[in-house]
């Protein structure tokens, strides 16, 4: 059995990757698989940054092969916020509900046609402290004037996507994972990962 470890907590995101990333023989682990994993601040200025240096920390503690992301949504009209901090959007006790209601507060006054953005992700796959690849995915779309949808996680029930004129949170896992940020990220990462574990 292969393991590569996804270096986050959060079970949203675990449950995306390892849908995603399934084949067979192929074991995902997360940060709540193991043990006195060292805390990591997340200080960079870039989604790649983070990415990386979560990746490295990780590696080189676990000896395994690793993937870390770092996402977020960047919003035309605020000049791509909230960007790196969308997870903290609304301060340090943010939660998926107040950083939606902080960003629709932000573009209250901004019609439909000035809503756009993006989604971005950022994944890095290291090993024994050394990143071995970084690749990226990003899917456009739009802001919705109020929440919808009852799926997803994060600013899903806020974005739009234009080809089916609907939230991620109202498309639903199936349809989200074959368009969003994180399967054209995840995507790229299956490939270099088949290369380095041949799986």
């Amino acid at each position: 059995m292969r393991e590569i470890v996804a270096a986050t907590r959060n079970k949203d995101k675990v449950r995306e990757i390892r849908k995603i990333l399934k084949g067979p023989n192929v074991r995902i682990l997360n940060l709540d698989n193991l043990k006195n994993i060292p805390k990591i601040v997340e200080n960079g200025k870039t989604f790649e940054k983070n990415a990386s240096k979560k990746a490295r920390v990780v590696s080189k503690y676990t000896h395994k092969l690793t993937i870390a992301d770092d996402s977020g949504l960047e919003v035309d009209a605020l000049k791509g916020k909230p960007g790196i901090k969308s997870a903290r959007f609304a301060g340090r006790a943010a939660n998926y509900d107040k950083n939606n209601a902080k960003l629709l507060k932000a573009l209250k006054k901004i019609p439909s046609s000035g809503r756009k953005a993006r989604f971005v992700c950022v994944i890095s796959i290291a090993k024994d402290g050394k990143v071995l690849k970084v690749v990226k995915g990003n899917c456009r779309g739009r802001i919705a004037f109020e929440p919808r949808g009852r799926t997803g996680f994060g600013y899903d029930p806020l974005f739009v996507s234009p080809k089916y004129g609907k939230t991620f949170a109202e498309l639903g896992p199936d349809i989200k994972n074959r368009i969003s940020h994180r399967y054209r990220a995840l995507k790229k990462a299956k490939t270099a990962l088949k290369r380095l574990l041949d799986f």
